[in-house]
């Protein structure tokens, strides 16, 4: 079994930043992609950002098109979130997920279906 465990988050003013970690572990995971999702209350899982692993290609959702930037540590199985001119609209609980080549590949990496493995999430919050 994979374990995807977050951290990092927190309570920060508007126009602040953070840093969110995913670490991996348990069986060694054959990695296509990992990503980012969120969820605020009261709305759907949203897609956030995504790193395919190898080839270090990453996506963003428009909303945090150059406030938000996601990079790996492939030694130590790790994916990060920074991000940047945090907005109030960016409360959510974030989670972190991994994309196994059986099931990424040819799926959309904004896409939640294209992922095998999901993390608790941890909480961010930015106050205006």
């Amino acid at each position: 079994q994979v374990q995807l465990v977050e951290s990092g988050g927190g309570l920060v003013q508007a126009g602040g930043s953070l840093r969110l970690s995913c670490a991996a572990s348990g069986r060694t995971l054959s990695t296509y992609a990992m990503g980012w999702f969120r969820q605020a209350p009261g709305k759907e899982r949203e897609f956030v950002a995504a790193i395919r692993w190898i080839v270090s290609n990453t996506y963003y959702a428009d909303s945090v098109k150059g406030r938000f930037t996601i990079s790996r540590d492939n030694a130590k199985n790790t994916v990060y979130l920074q991000m940047n001119s945090l907005k109030p609209e960016d409360t959510a609980v974030y989670s972190c997920a991994a994309s196994t080549w059986t099931t990424g590949y040819g799926r959309t990496t904004s896409s939640m279906e294209a992922y095998d493995y999901w993390g608790q999430g941890t909480q961010v919050t930015v106050s205006s």
